[in-house]
């Protein structure tokens, strides 16, 4: 048995094209909904990161407004910032792009986001509402990994759902989507006794712990659904002997080859998760517009 692809790149392309009716529906009413991106310093992935959403945001025909401020920027200045941004009616989403440099409180800064502005979901208010089952901005990866899995399994009711990995952005987040939907969760980390033994257990896996090739085939329940959220970069083996093949690669958390011979359906990388992102963060900018207008 082989797995079913589950085309991340192909989903992520056509949630952005229903963003972009939505805004063009938003235009009919003289609104142009705008997304505003900060990023602290000069770290190449984040600034290649901004850049593609800055160019996803113009093409879904939203309003991009890019602020870069200097790695020594105190969080004074960037608390300002996010005051002003806040107070601007232009602005329907806010992002500070993660990591800040290490003389900024990165929870201070999400918190001064107003929750309505936070198209990260990371505001203990949508966090909140989250936990509770109430509408509100959810975190983009997440979120995006949970289209993906509904797109191979719509009815997931009553099935175990293991998640790996506890972090705010994904790893809790992801399990309570997963809740909502009626899956029995459990969430992994680095401290679980067996995890093997537990993994085996999922219906659905969600791999999201930044090792590479962790979770290996004979981990994988036959005929489940595996979400690998994991981009890691390894050196590649082929770089020695052919010359021009690039140095690494990019892989996830999962053994893919290993299991992909084992699972229902399974999610590249990259191809897979990464693309919903952004996808996301344009659908929760839409979502933000319409709601602080009311419609």
């Amino acid at each position: 048995m082989s797995a079913t692809l589950i085309d991340g790149t192909a989903f992520a392309a056509r949630l952005r094209a229903r963003v972009a009716e939505g805004a063009q529906a938003l235009a009919g009413r003289g609104v142009q909904p705008g997304l505003a991106v900060v990023l602290v310093g000069d770290d190449p992935a984040s600034r290649v990161y901004v850049r593609n959403k800055a160019a996803r945001t113009v093409e879904a025909g939203m309003r991009s407004l890019e602020h870069r401020l200097p790695a020594e920027t105190g969080q004074a200045e960037l608390l300002a910032l996010v005051a002003a941004l806040n107070a601007d009616d232009a602005v329907d989403g806010i992002l500070v792009q993660l990591p800040l440099p290490p003389q900024i409180d990165a929870q201070a800064v999400i918190e001064a986001i107003v929750p309505e502005k936070d198209v990260d979901g990371f505001h203990p208010i949508n966090v909140g509402r989250l936990s509770a089952g109430l509408p509100g901005l959810v975190p983009c990866t997440p979120l995006g990994s949970m289209m993906l899995v509904e797109s191979v399994r719509p009815d997931l009711a009553g099935l175990d759902a293991v998640v790996i990995g506890r972090s705010n952005i994904v790893g809790k987040p992801m399990a309570q989507l997963l809740l909502a939907r009626s899956c029995t969760v459990t969430i992994a980390h680095s401290r679980t006794r067996d995890l093997a033994a537990v993994c085996r257990r999922a219906d659905v896996l969600v791999a999201a712990v930044g090792r590479p090739e962790m979770v290996r085939g004979d981990w994988i329940k036959p005929g489940a659904v595996v979400i690998d959220v994991g981009i890691n970069r390894v050196a590649d083996p082929a770089a020695q002997s052919e010359p021009q093949a690039k140095p690494t690669r990019l892989v996830g958390d999962v053994a893919f080859e290993e299991a992909r011979a084992v699972a229902g359906a399974i999610t590249p990388v990259p191809g897979g998760v990464g693309p919903m992102t952004i996808a996301c963060l344009l659908a929760n900018t839409l979502q933000a517009a319409k709601a602080r207008r009311g419609l």
